[in-house]
């Protein structure tokens, strides 16, 4: 079945290479690709680009790195080598680079060093992110040696490196009606993905079966896989918050937590649901999980332009507090509770992160010290939960075991929000239906 949506097209990727360009002024740029990484031995994980070489330039390719001036895009790529396509499929090549990636010039990547010093000469400014790649921090600093040397010869090394992360990660903030696209269809993907896993959440499944389901549709759709390590946790492995084993047997009465989105053309979906193993909430499971709907509706409650995420949050916490009281997890004054933080054995996360090519995505959280705004275009998660771990020695012994998250990706409007991941149930009576169903 193919993808629902394509891939960013070569217009937009242009007009993002010229945004970031204008701001360049005086200054040249530096974009490092991602290297292949070793998983075990001689071979290598299935590689996946740097999000922002993929931003400006849409290069799927390893080993590359972009240099921008205010009027010049230049790509240092792999060159063709019929040997090694042979073992590891096509390369675009320096060719490729420019006919079919809008560079204008592109060389093989081993002439980088050579040619760095001809690129940044004159030049003020270097936007370079040390720490990132040591070999290339070799490479820019050898560079600025070899063109400081040839100062009497009237050539000019740049004397400010900053990095260009701001600007570029400022862009990828605000998401494009093309990008907004694209994660529609990444939360239809998602969708049906929780969906084949929800009817499995029976007695005697295992954990592994429902991950399985999760990416067979991922990549059935045409997503490139799971956007993160995907997590299934079922009983006391829900509490686990990044719990990612998936080996336990599900038992009738537990919940099994799933977080697992997938990845579409370089964007992530991030999406939590609980379900009850056998179709029914009941009991103190039912509790937790309304008291953690309700937090949820609390936090949507809150979002639109000019929040932040911290108010949201806020929401989200009060609520759930209130609910902690409510299950007989806490005693006392909600003001008191939630400024001595006594929910944090059971609440120990935020309830949201920026969303976008990168799950946890880039971006401000904060400006000048104070939470940043939120604007039309931004996305982000809204997932609250409630977790009572068998070993925290604070879990009241009727809610032991018992962990829930919510969780969906939303996106700031001019007048409100929008729930990208909406068409998931998460309503009691919805999710016991689809389960059943």
């Amino acid at each position: 079945m193919p993808t629902p949506v394509p891939a960013i097209g070569s217009d937009e990727l242009a007009e993002r290479r010229a945004r970031f360009m204008a701001g360049l002024g005086d200054g040249v740029a530096l974009i490092p690709g991602a290297r292949p990484r070793t998983r075990s031995n001689d071979t290598e994980y299935v590689f996946r680009q740097d999000s922002d070489l993929l931003y400006l330039t849409g290069f799927p390719q390893p080993e590359a790195v972009a240099v921008f001036t205010q009027d010049r895009f230049v790509l240092f790529v792999q060159p063709r080598d019929p040997e090694m396509e042979t073992w590891n499929g096509r390369r675009p090549g320096v060719e490729g680079a420019v006919s079919e990636f809008g560079a204008d010039e592109a060389f093989p990547v081993e002439e980088l060093g050579e040619r760095l010093p001809g690129l940044i000469e004159n030049r003020r400014r270097l936007w370079h992110a040390f720490g990132r790649d040591r070999a290339l921090d070799d490479r820019v600093v050898d560079a600025l040696e070899k063109t400081r040397a040839r100062l009497r010869r009237g050539v000019a090394a740049p004397t400010e490196v900053v990095s260009p992360f701001d600007a570029l990660h400022r862009m990828r903030s605000y998401k494009s009606p093309a990008e907004l696209e694209i994660m529609r269809a990444a939360a239809t993907i998602s969708r049906e993905a929780h969906r084949a896993a929800a009817r499995l959440c029976q007695p005697g499944r295992w954990e592994y079966e429902l991950e399985a389901a999760l990416h067979q549709v991922f990549r059935a759709r045409g997503g490139a896989g799971p956007a993160y390590a995907s997590i299934v946790g079922a009983g006391d492995n829900a509490t686990v918050l990044h719990y990612v084993t998936n080996e336990a047997r599900l038992e009738a009465g537990q919940l099994v937590l799933i977080d697992a989105g997938v990845e579409l053309h370089g964007y992530a979906s991030d999406v939590t649901r609980t379900y009850p193993v056998g179709g029914h909430y009941e009991g103190a499971a039912r509790d937790v999980y309304q008291a953690v709907l309700e937090a949820q509706r609390a936090a949507f409650d809150a979002v639109r332009p000019r929040t932040t995420l911290k108010a949201i949050h806020e929401a989200a916490l009060r609520k759930l507090v209130e609910g902690l009281v409510e299950l007989k997890a806490l005693e006392g004054d909600i003001d008191g509770l939630l400024e001595s933080e006594a929910y944090r054995p059971f609440y120990m996360h935020s309830t949201g992160h920026l969303l976008g090519m990168d799950v946890h995505d880039v971006g401000q959280y904060a400006v000048d010290g104070q939470p940043r705004e939120l604007e039309p275009g931004m996305c982000f998660t809204i997932e609250p939960g409630l977790y009572f771990g068998s070993s925290e020695e604070k879990s009241p012994d009727h809610l032991r075991g018992i962990g829930v998250r919510i969780e969906d990706d939303v996106v700031v409007t001019d007048d409100g929000h929008e729930n990208l991941t909406a068409a998931i149930p998460k309503e009691i009576d919805a999710v016991e239906a689809w389960i059943r169903d």
